[in-house]
């Protein structure tokens, strides 16, 4: 593998940079990027900004942000993650030091990139694409930093050694409004999907920009902006053409990729780039699978609807006429799984059942601590894998679709006030019939209950296992609520010789600390100027 040295002192791998070392990261040197005689053909050019389309986000991030939710129970292990969702993480844990220089890292790509591309003889208008291409992905950069750091050092080209000892942090506010400002400006720049190529397809598009300027407006809760920027993609197609795809469960299989709910998506190339995180998550009845991470949990579960649109409670079956997205999502007993080999078996949890000689019962070492699995992003087509049984895969990874558009407008337009039969029409109904709802009142026309709790219920089960859930908890002001809450898993615990639900009491979310990460003890020993944030 190539080698790039990370060259901010604000991250950690500086020191390894100072003492000449490098880190693997299946690149070239930034040194070779800087070299003026680097910068000779648009090829050139493209591999660096195809290697800031590498750092901007990875599978593993959103399998880590579900684990980090009230929507999975973290069974194995004792990982940061695990540390961090049971209260245990302080300044010197290794991941909020590893997130913070991984970000910067990205960001100085960024920087690299826009700062040299003008030496390179090419189109202008493919030029100035792919530098638009550049401030979206530092953009989309610099919003995890402040989402996760709140005030951060923030700069928009490279600083030299000296600066970089003494920086400060910036504001949360202000950085939200360059990103805004930005995305805003980029996208009057960048392509309609429709606009690109079939070869440059899982590009930015200004679409996206407009999305996730939506996404980012949604984290800080500016309803107003939320509004305008949904509204630019419902009401017109100068954005690009956006719409639900007509069977949810294909938005997320190999054979369905690029379709137009897609809005942006983490691109993945057999043998050249895959992921493998899923192997972790299904049932231990596909195979190879060694332990199971993190599993669903009961709470998530409950929070689906009866296909004719009611509550579930203990009353009604389990499973059965539920909101099918359930069974689109995860794996349960019951469930039926089709192997690779396209052989298809049922599902078997119970503990409690005799004839049960299954590796998948709940409560199994290593296993689901729950009884539940992932169904969603397993894909039994062997063109998804990149060798035989193997556990590389190559399906696109969704970060952002229109469904999630819809939610955003429709969440707008309840907090304004502005909520009524005509927007539920235009942005929950048609999400809940694409679902596969039945043709009931209850189910499909405007409710009169409380909306808001209802709008975030159907963002929970529409976005599940999407890694949006604890960015929804946190600006919600509910994850010191949810996060100290038992995690339950399925009823089949036998207590007295009655099945109860598995509990779950590990978590432990601490509402004056927790909202934010630390700043890493590693960047502060650095640079004492960074300050700390509260509770650490």
């Amino acid at each position: 593998m190539n080698k790039i040295f990370k060259v901010y002192i604000i991250i950690n791998v500086l020191i390894c940079m100072l003492l000449s070392a490098c880190v693997d990261l299946d690149v070239e040197p930034t040194d070779k990027f800087t070299d003026e005689t680097y910068w000779t053909s648009p090829e050139k050019a493209s591999s660096l900004l195809n290697m800031a389309y590498r750092q901007m986000n990875s599978a593993g991030n959103i399998f880590r942000n579900e684990r980090l939710s009230d929507n999975l129970y973290n069974g194995y292990g004792g990982d940061d993650v695990k540390n961090i969702v049971n209260g245990q993480a302080n300044a010197s844990t290794n991941l909020f030091n590893n997130v913070w220089g991984d970000l910067y890292s990205g960001i100085k790509t960024t920087h690299t990139f826009l700062e040299n591309v003008d030496r390179v003889d090419m189109d202008e208008d493919l030029k100035n694409r792919m530098k638009a291409e550049a401030r979206f992905i530092r953009a989309f950069l610099y919003f995890q930093l402040t989402n996760w750091y709140g005030d951060v050092p923030f700069f928009t080209q490279d600083i030299d050694l000296d600066q970089a000892k003494s920086i400060g942090r910036t504001s949360q506010a202000t950085i939200v409004q360059w990103i805004h400002e930005e995305l805003e400006s980029i996208s009057e720049i960048l392509p309609t999907k429709e606009e690109y190529a079939d070869e440059d397809r899982g590009r930015i598009t200004c679409g996206a920009a407009m999305a996730f300027n939506a996404r980012v407006a949604l984290n800080f809760n500016d309803w107003n902006k939320v509004k305008l920027y949904t509204e630019k993609l419902i009401n017109g197609t100068s954005y690009g053409s956006y719409s639900l795809h007509p069977n949810y469960q294909e938005i997320f299989l190999k054979d369905y990729e690029y379709n137009d709910e897609i809005i942006l998506d983490i691109q993945y190339v057999p043998e050249v780039k895959t992921w493998s995180e899923i192997s972790v998550y299904v049932p231990f009845s596909l195979n190879l699978v060694q332990y199971i991470m993190a599993c669903p949990t009961q709470n998530l579960i409950d929070t689906y609807l009866m296909l004719d649109g009611s509550k579930w409670d203990e009353s009604k079956d389990a499973y059965e006429g539920r909101d099918p997205r359930m069974d689109m999502t995860i794996v349960r007993n019951g469930s039926i799984m089709e192997q690779k080999d396209g052989t298809t078996y049922v599902i078997n949890v119970d503990p409690n059942d005799p004839d049960n000689n299954t590796n998948d019962i709940i409560g199994r070492e290593n296993g689901s601590q729950t009884g539940y699995f992932y169904r969603k992003y397993y894909d039994s087509n062997p063109n998804a894998w990149t060798a035989g049984t193997s556990w590389s895969c190559n399906i696109n990874f969704v970060t952002l679709r229109y469904a999630d558009v819809l939610l955003m407008y429709a969440e707008a337009m309840n907090e304004l006030g502005e909520m009524d039969a005509s927007v539920w029409d235009l942005t929950i109904k048609p999400i809940r019939e694409r679902a596969g709802f039945e043709t009931s009142s209850a189910a499909l026309d405007f409710p009169s209950g409380n909306l808001q709790q209802i709008i975030r219920d159907e963002r929970r089960v529409e976005l599940a296992l999407e890694g949006t859930r604890i960015y929804d908890i946190r600006r919600w002001k509910i994850a010191e609520v949810v996060l100290n809450e038992s995690l339950r898993g399925a009823k089949f615990n036998l207590v007295g010789g009655e099945a109860d639900y598995y509990s779950f009491n590990e978590n432990s979310f601490n509402k004056d600390r927790d909202y934010l990460w630390a700043v890493p003890r590693q960047q502060l020993i650095i640079n004492p100027n960074l300050g700390q944030n509260p509770g650490y």
